[in-house]
């Protein structure tokens, strides 16, 4: 007979423990109005829009360095040309004032070897120019 008597109060006090277990589980969930989801909404966006608009120049920087690194490749290939010009002139004029291409185009224009050469002295020596010439 105790047990039954005590049978309304037992269920009463689970009642009370249920309460207090669901008051004490709704104090960790924040209270979410309209007002606090309509300023997280904002905040949303504000943050998607500064991330999009973060993206678009980024992609505007990496679009100039590609435009870049594609000028820069078109100036090494033109100065490799101009330096295979530059070497393929200076074999040409090698070429035309060697020894043998100079007689031959002065043979060409008239001209013929010198069978006694003169010398001309700059520095004043002790030996007579006539003497330099004869030996």
């Amino acid at each position: 007979m105790a047990m039954t008597a005590l049978a309304p109060a037992i269920s009463r006090s689970r009642e009370l423990i249920i309460n207090k277990t669901q008051e004490v589980a709704f104090k960790l969930v924040p209270d979410i109005s309209e007002q606090t989801q309509e300023n997280r909404k904002y905040f949303a966006k504000f943050i998607s829009i500064i991330g999009i608009l973060a993206l678009m120049f980024l992609l505007f920087i990496n679009t100039l360095l590609a435009q870049d690194a594609f000028t820069l490749s078109h100036l090494k290939l033109e100065a490799k040309m101009v330096s295979d010009e530059r070497e393929a002139l200076a074999r040409q004029i090698d070429q035309e004032s060697s020894p043998e291409n100079l007689a031959k185009n002065a043979q060409a224009l008239g001209m013929r070897p010198s069978e006694s050469p003169v010398f001309l002295l700059l520095k004043p020596t002790t030996q007579s120019p006539e003497s330099l010439s004869n030996g």
